[in-house]
């Protein structure tokens, strides 16, 4: 029997590396483009789960009321039969796909199938200290020149877990402890993100302590590696930083299950002699078992554009040195009802802010772009206790750029979508 739970585990892994070379159909400095609606393609946002429960291991489920994994049989026990009898080797597939129509304006654009997320993720609890979690996208592909940190860019995760009485320990590549209810869910059960999740990157390999105060309070404290590529392809011919570090401090409490909040505020070394802030605030609200709503914000300000969207606006012929004194920043509203066990509508507001707070070099402080998403949809649960569901959503997205930004050639656009499809987290072992 263990040379046939052996045999499973290969011959995921060997679909995993067989498509980890796959080409990315999305391209700029995060995986992205300024105008990525325009192909109808989703940014593959690095949003993520950031393991931030309050009783917490590399292996945790999903936190927040929304997009929760629940526990269900894997696939290995339904077709056998057997009951998996330890904890020390879990295996799931993540799957997000759907058939999605695209207009520009009043224009239609295209309509195809995609398969906007396919994860495969490994996690285990040795023994009542030590965990470990691995999770690689399987339709990312990766820079064959490598990465700063020697770890493929496609691969999430790669940590392991020490509890220590009320202290927790995490090694190894990792998401950023950013706040934030939607940054915190599966990317899977996200349709939509912010533009500060589509082009900030998130999995960076370092160190988090976590330290549980008491079962609903935990603070954070994260060092990671800041660079996720050359600093030359990140930031042009700045000077590079010897100490491309980020901090983070992060607070996630939890008052009766009614108010939970996932608040951080990060620092990050960007190129010598220039910094980052980062501040994100996640507020959820339960309002019954059936009814409840979460409020994101986050602001960015870089001293260096990390993220390119102000650079790719003021230099949209290409530039030898990232623009400087830039600052972003995002809101969400989301708000869901299970009208039925089976049955989820849900609503979302999106904002998105982009500027320069500093003039210099003839670019004038103040506002650029101001961008707003709006969503609306229905999901259907066809098991009781299962994370698989289907949807059916609009999306749509509107792009107003100020005057100081047309000047260099923007124009405004929207674009509306709508898209049928489903989300499993599949436990295959």
């Amino acid at each position: 029997m263990n040379q046939h739970y052996f045999l499973v585990a290969a011959a995921l892994l060997s679909f995993q590396y067989a498509n980890a070379d796959s080409p990315d159909s999305d391209s700029c400095l995060n995986d992205t483009c300024v105008e990525y609606n325009l192909s109808g393609d989703m940014p593959d946002a690095e949003s993520s789960i950031a393991d931030s429960c309050m009783v917490l291991t590399a292996c945790d489920a999903e936190q927040g009321g929304y997009g929760r994994r629940n526990e269900e049989r894997s696939l290995f026990e339904e077709v056998t039969d057997i009951k998996k009898k330890t904890d020390a080797f879990n295996l799931y597939l993540n799957m997000q796909g759907d058939f999605n129509a695209l207009w520009r304006g009043n224009t239609f654009s295209e309509g195809k199938f995609r398969m906007k997320q396919l994860r495969i993720e490994m996690t285990g609890q040795i023994n009542d200290w030590l965990s470990y979690r691995y999770r690689q996208r399987l339709n990312k592909g990766d820079d064959p020149a490598g990465y700063r940190d020697n770890v493929l860019g496609s691969i999430d995760y790669a940590m392991i877990g020490i509890t220590l009485g009320k202290w927790q320990f995490f090694l190894g590549k990792q998401c950023a402890a950013y706040g934030g209810i939607e940054f915190n869910l599966n990317p899977i059960e996200v349709l939509e993100n912010t533009a500060i999740t589509d082009y900030m990157s998130n999995f960076m390999t370092g160190v988090r302590a976590a330290y549980n105060f008491t079962p609903r309070q935990q603070l954070q404290f994260q060092v990671l590696n800041s660079l996720v590529g050359s600093s030359e392809s990140m930031y042009g011919n700045w000077k590079k930083s010897k100490m491309p570090l980020l901090y983070t401090l992060n607070w996630n409490g939890d008052f009766n299950n009614f108010y939970k909040t996932k608040w951080s505020v990060s620092f990050m070394n960007e190129t010598k002699g220039k910094n980052l802030t980062y501040f994100a605030l996640g507020n959820e609200f339960n309002f019954t078992d059936n009814f409840g709503a979460f409020l994101d914000w986050a602001y960015t300000r870089q001293a260096v554009d990390r993220m390119g969207l102000v650079t790719k606006m003021v230099c949209p012929d290409g530039a030898e040195y990232n623009t400087t004194n830039v600052d972003y920043m995002s809101a969400i509203f989301h708000i869901h009802y299970r009208f039925h066990p089976a049955w989820n509508v849900f609503a979302k507001a999106i904002y998105d802010y982009s500027g320069i707070y500093k003039s210099h070099d003839g670019l004038e402080k103040g506002t650029y772009c101001n961008s707003w998403g709006y969503l609306g949809g229905i999901e259907y649960y066809p098991f009781k206790d299962r994370t698989l569901h289907f949807y059916a959503a609009y999306i749509g997205r509107s792009y107003n750029y100020t005057d100081r930004a047309k000047a260099f050639g923007n124009k405004d656009y929207c674009t509306n979508s709508l898209s049928v499809g489903f989300i499993w987290q599949m436990p295959v072992f």
